[in-house]
């Protein structure tokens, strides 16, 4: 498949690059700087800002698919503003461009943990992970919504980490996925192993899931 990867450079947007090159796709990276992507077979990148659904237009048209794994940064200060705006271009762009795939790795906040509770409005959800956390949620909301797109949410599990690449893990809904020692964990490997997986064989048109082990 011809897929356009956003955010490829990132914790874990660099593992779904590898995965997907692995399996034989071929990807275009959308990146801001180019250079800061290193050259693979089958891999192209084009320069494009995905605040600007315009330049995510040009970028995605023809793909089979897109997977967003935007990331406005940790330490921005405009951190909410800025991920709700790339959030709504690269929607727009993905639109524009007539493509009807998008999947968009968000986080775990916005899964819930008791009826009508979800993980970012609890006590203890650390504060320095609130306001991206709320950001994510709220882009879920806005693609809940979304009339036209055969779109997917994926969140990851409370626990993500570096490690090793198992292909095997839980899938899961709406819910924080537990284990009898506490949250699920995963790594960033077998999370793009997840993503590709969908990707490729959809079960999760118009919802979000989350996965685990």
């Amino acid at each position: 498949m011809h897929i356009a990867l956003i955010g490829a450079t990132g914790f874990v947007g660099s593992a779904i690059l590898a995965e997907l090159l692995q399996r034989g796709h071929q990807v275009t990276a959308l990146a801001r700087d180019p250079g800061k992507v290193a050259a693979q077979a089958g891999l192209t990148v084009v320069q494009a800002d995905v605040q600007q659904a315009s330049q995510v237009a040009q970028a995605v048209k023809g793909h089979d698919a897109v997977i967003s794994a935007y990331n406005a940064g940790w330490g921005n200060p405009n951190l909410y503003e800025d991920f709700m705006a790339g959030s709504r271009a690269i929607t727009a762009g993905v639109k524009a461009a007539d493509v009807q795939r998008l999947l968009v790795v968000g986080g775990a906040g916005s899964l819930y943990v008791a009826p009508g509770v979800q993980l970012v409005d609890t006590p203890e959800f650390p504060a320095q992970w609130k306001v991206g956390a709320t950001a994510a949620r709220d882009a879920l909301t806005l693609l809940q919504a979304e009339p036209d797109l055969a779109w997917t949410f994926i969140s990851p599990p409370v626990m993500l980490h570096p490690g090793e690449r198992t292909g095997a893990f839980r899938l899961g809904g709406d819910e924080v996925l537990m284990t009898d020692k506490g949250p699920a964990e995963i790594s960033t490997p077998d999370l793009a192993v997840a993503i590709v997986n969908e990707i490729e064989a959809p079960q999760h048109l118009r919802r979000r899931f989350t996965v685990g082990y």
